[in-house]
């Protein structure tokens, strides 16, 4: 049987946006709420180049990465044509207007990638 992890409400999430969930080992989760208020998970890296997904533009059921602009479907993580890849997507229920993962995903899926690290600049342009 799984264990599902209550996460956050789904107002906690802009609508047409994101919010992220900080896990022990990996890149970080991805959520994302659609217009309509599905809500989406995916590994906060692009299949390209592994930008963060999180920060990029929502516009229905897609999400364009910030990097390089490359779509990917929220319902499956996998990149539109032309482009190809695909990005590990989440399980996710909604049940009573809060938002829960499935805790062996989040312990699981995508940890073998290094989590997005952000900074200050170390070297000078």
């Amino acid at each position: 049987m799984s264990e599902w992890k209550n996460i956050c409400a789904v107002n906690d999430i802009p609508v047409l946006g994101s919010r992220r969930v900080q896990r022990a080992q990996g890149p970080q989760v991805a959520l994302f709420r659609s217009s309509d208020d599905a809500v989406f998970a995916l590994l906060d890296r692009c299949p390209h180049k592994g930008g963060p997904l999180s920060q990029g533009i929502v516009f229905g059921n897609k999400v364009a990465c910030p990097l390089h602009n490359w779509t990917i479907a929220l319902d499956s993580g996998q990149a539109q044509a032309p482009d190809e890849g695909c990005t590990a997507k989440f399980s996710v229920r909604v049940e009573a207007g809060q938002v829960l993962l499935n805790q062996f995903e989040l312990e699981t899926v995508g940890i073998e990638f290094e989590p997005i690290k952000a900074g200050p600049c170390t070297r000078s342009c």
